[in-house]
């Protein structure tokens, strides 16, 4: 049922002049089900207030529930048409009432974790891309169907979610800094292992895949008490995001992932202050898919030690500088940074040796991030001792990755083994830090275990061989005539 309710209103927006793509269409759809959400839980609270006679504060006035103007009901539960907005004063109301009486929360909230303050800032950078009033009634009436109220319908509807997520991610270029494969996301956690009790943070949360993941494996494997459930929900996860698409499709993925309100702040995180971070303010473990490519302004430069426009490295300094003593870090970076040698390339590698214990390094096969066309590793350091040794492991699925064979979760179990004991075979070894180059320290992924393929024959070899092998034929077939 949910899959074809989101189906109908995808249908809706590709009819609409307002909304042009996969990026558009979850957009819309994130409003539309941010204030549906919305007011399931309000109603929820109302109802655990009234079975203890206390009485509930709506957030929203009463003109702005969704009960009132996206869906009026009659006595019977059914569609109010004499009270319900449609057509061009529907869009008018959306447009000119419901964004700026919503955005003005962002002033209002007591802090920016509170659900006030999420309220205010999705609406402050969202715009309604709706044109016509008639097909945003409809998507409305689809959206009332979705219920919010179980964790089985959240599962359901975060599960449809982040296909959602996928698809815009195979949409196109813009589409993919927002999706990081899953099963990698997952391996990642499982190498990291957080704990409850932990901070684990992403400075380019994107649609937080990380933290939405994080907060499956964690609750999976916790002792289930009320304090831990309150701890993993308000004190565990936490990211920054940049751009506003990414910024409310992340809010909306973390909570239907059960997660009320998000610690996400809409911020560029480079242009923090890198120098004047605190103990308190690092974290037990980072997991991050930082965009590469990007180039940041000299200012921006300005708060690093080591300058560069590549926007990866400086998200590498951030995350190293973040990370409390002895935290763990996974982070996906280009496969280029492990043997550029301009000069900050060749600085950032020399930091993190000396800085972290920079214990392994997956290689993962082209393809694995769909669209992207760029050759991946995923670096996996812990912050305070220096790097002795790296296990590298290089990923072979035995296919060609793309959008119909995507990397799957059998394909990491061997990676995740084999990282516990960093063994050797034909697609890991050992290198020590010692055996580096002390004026490049290039990490280069050169796997000394391969088997030795023979190696490609000359003309002039393969004539002399075919030569040789019509004399030997003939010998025998002389052979075989002088017998008979």
């Amino acid at each position: 049922m949910f899959e074809q309710t989101f189906k109908n209103i995808d249908d809706l927006l590709y009819k609409d002049s307002g909304a042009d793509s996969e990026l558009d269409y979850i957009g819309q759809t994130s409003w539309v089900m941010f204030l549906r959400y919305l007011d399931e839980l309000e109603q929820d609270k109302a109802d655990e207030a009234e079975l203890k006679g206390l009485e509930y504060n709506f957030i929203l006035d009463e003109e702005y529930r969704w009960p009132n103007w996206a869906m009026p009901k009659d006595q019977d539960g059914k569609l109010d048409h004499h009270k319900a907005l449609t057509g061009p004063d529907l869009v008018q109301f959306v447009d000119g009432k419901l964004f700026p009486y919503l955005a003005k929360f962002k002033q209002t909230a007591i802090n920016p974790q509170t659900i006030d303050y999420k309220i205010g800032e999705i609406f402050s950078e969202l715009k309604n891309k709706i044109q016509s009033g008639y097909n945003l009634r409809e998507i409305l009436e689809y959206a009332d169907e979705l219920p919010f109220r179980s964790s089985n319908d959240k599962h359901e509807l975060s599960h449809l979610y982040e296909s959602k997520i996928k698809n815009m991610g195979n949409a196109g270029r813009n589409g993919g800094q927002y999706y990081t494969p899953r099963p990698l996301i997952r391996a990642m956690i499982a190498v990291t292992n957080p704990q409850i009790g932990e901070k684990v943070y992403d400075g380019a949360a994107g649609s937080c895949g990380f933290l939405c993941e994080g907060y499956e494996y964690m609750y999976a494997r916790m002792e289930q008490s009320t304090d831990n459930l309150k701890t993993l929900q308000e004190k565990t996860f936490y990211g920054k995001e940049k751009k506003n698409l990414a910024y409310v499709i992340g809010i909306m993925n973390m909570i239907l992932h059960g997660i009320e309100a998000p610690n996400l702040i809409h911020t560029n995180t480079l242009g923090e202050e890198i120098r004047s971070i605190q103990e308190k303010d690092r974290y037990h473990v980072i997991l991050a898919n930082p965009p590469f490519g990007g180039k940041e302004r000299p200012e921006i430069q300005q708060n690093f030690d080591i300058k560069t426009g590549e926007t990866a490295f400086l998200f590498l300094q951030h995350f190293i500088k973040s990370l409390k003593t002895g935290g763990r870090a996974a982070i996906v970076i280009k496969n280029t940074f492990l043997s550029n040698t301009d000069n900050a390339s060749v600085a950032l590698r020399k930091l993190i040796l000396e800085s972290c214990n920079l214990h392994s390094i997956l290689d993962m096969p082209s393809g694995t991030f769909l669209g992207a066309g760029v050759k991946t590793v995923v670096l996996f350091f812990q912050k305070g001792e220096p790097t002795k040794s790296i296990w590298y492991y290089q990923l072979k699925p035995g296919r060609n990755m793309g959008k119909t064979n995507p990397l799957n979760d059998k394909d990491m179990e061997a990676f995740v083994e084999q990282q516990k004991t960093k063994s050797e075979t034909e697609q890991s070894w050992n290198l020590l830090s010692s055996e580096l180059s002390e004026d490049t320290y290039d990490l280069s992924v050169k796997n000394p275990n391969t088997p030795e393929e023979a190696p490609l024959r000359s003309p002039e070899e393969i004539l002399l061989e075919m030569e040789r092998l019509d004399i030997e034929t003939n010998t025998i077939l002389q052979s075989l005539k002088e017998l008979i």
